[in-house]
């Protein structure tokens, strides 16, 4: 235990030391510690929430702790294209009625993107979501973790979780990224080093000149993906751009000045140069099968994939429309957007980006999980697809014979354009 002794200094803390010491009422944590902690909010989506927390919450005749706290968002079976998917969507919008859920967002996009743009994740805050790719909060200074139906339970009846509090590994990225290489790149970088479990499923934070400069979206991908890297939060430390993002979101002002990890915390330090960082690809099944694309190049593609909550934001279609301005899709390759919400998807059509797709040969599909997930349009049989997805693992998108690829928008977008795999900073020179 950590003793609060006045003749003692206060222990240097991290960043995720600070946020969970906050939300469980405590001056300070250490690492290892089991605490209970407040929940700010929790998000669940069609597919993870009501049909599966209802009938467990009548059985136990329990009410939910704060309906204010709540966010439900219909993404993954939407729009409905048979008899189970209306099931799906049927429960969670009778649900969300019947309890006057105020934070409702059916078939707006995707939640990891939908629910930072309307402010309900902000920095200080300690966040649960029911999704694999709930750490996505964590780019805005924010602990947010995925859970289960059961855990999601506990939340919904008490508002309280408890978690170990975790180890912070550090990557701290020196330099500035080159043209053409993005966050998904860092990503695909750091698992391909660290593999799927590199993260331990303690606390990821990401650092550095080359992380400061990121747009908030490219923030949001680093953040999203730490779940490949197997960590249970992915954080970045909040700054002015988090501030834009927000006050743009509409979010109420939040004191960011206590959101940093402290001088001498101890943590474990990984350091790299994003000077030095080529694009990479990640051959199937798995995101940790990355390498530069250099090792690829060449790869037939039939399909080109640009969506979901990693690489479908406004971001990413300014990447792929860079790339594609001007130029066709090569014969017979499929190219398929679909952007990762409403919002986003708007403004690319007021910015001329969605034109750019649509005259390249860009086929528009709705703004939600879709194929990343497996659902609507899937993958068939014995197709080689290269995707902004992220993850690639045997059937996930569809058919067990499709192979997937995964690599950034831009890398996306050059394969579409010429067929196959291809370096992206070659067509953008």
């Amino acid at each position: 235990m950590t003793s609060n002794a006045p003749d003692r200094a206060p222990a240097q803390q991290t960043l995720a030391q600070k946020l969970i010491a906050r939300a469980s009422g405590r001056a300070q944590v250490a690492v290892g510690e089991i605490v209970t902690c407040g929940v700010d909010m929790a998000m669940f989506h069609d597919s993870s929430g009501p049909r599966r927390l209802q009938p467990m919450l009548e059985e136990l005749g329990a009410q939910i702790w704060d309906r204010s706290r709540v966010v439900l968002v219909m993404d993954h079976y939407v729009p409905e294209r048979d008899d189970d998917s209306r099931r799906i969507v049927r429960i969670a919008r009778d649900w969300a009625r019947d309890q006057q859920l105020p934070h409702v967002y059916d078939s707006q996009g995707i939640c990891h993107v939908v629910v930072p743009q309307h402010g309900h994740i902000r920095p200080g805050m300690l966040c649960v979501g029911g999704d694999s790719h709930s750490p996505t909060g964590g780019a805005f200074g924010a602990y947010m973790f995925g859970i289960g139906s059961t855990e999601m339970l506990g939340v919904m009846v008490t508002g309280e979780i408890w978690l170990r509090v975790p180890e912070t590994i550090r990557m701290w990225w020196d330099g500035a990224l080159p043209a053409g290489v993005t966050a998904k790149d860092m990503m695909l970088h750091m698992i391909g080093r660290f593999g799927m479990n590199g993260g331990r499923y303690q606390a990821v934070e990401f650092a550095g000149p080359a992380v400061a400069a990121l747009s908030m979206q490219e923030r949001m991908t680093l953040s999203n993906m730490s779940a490949e890297l197997g960590a249970q939060a992915g954080l970045i430390a909040p700054d002015a751009t988090t501030a834009a993002f927000l006050a743009q979101a509409g979010a109420p002002p939040v004191d960011m000045a206590p959101w940093f990890t402290d001088e001498g915390a101890a943590l474990t330090h990984h350091r790299f140069d994003a000077a030095a960082l080529e694009p990479y690809v990640a051959a199937p099944h798995s995101p940790a099968n990355a390498h530069g694309v250099s090792r690829y190049l060449g790869t037939h593609v039939d399909v080109a994939y640009i969506g979901a909550c990693t690489g479908a934001k406004l971001d990413d279609l300014r990447a792929a429309a860079q790339v594609l301005r001007g130029h066709k899709v090569a014969a017979g390759i499929r190219l398929i957007v679909a952007p990762a919400s409403l919002h986003d998807q708007e403004q690319a059509r007021e910015e001329g980006v969605l034109q750019v797709l649509m005259d390249a040969g860009a086929e528009l599909f709705p703004t939600a999980c879709g194929a990343c997930s497996g659902y609507g349009d899937p993958m068939g049989d014995g197709i080689t697809v290269i995707s902004t997805t992220a993850r690639n693992f045997k059937g996930r998108m569809g058919s067990p014979t499709a192979q997937v690829y995964l690599g950034s928008p831009y890398t996306v977008a050059a394969a579409a354009l010429r067929g196959c795999v291809t370096d992206p900073r070659e067509v953008l020179a």
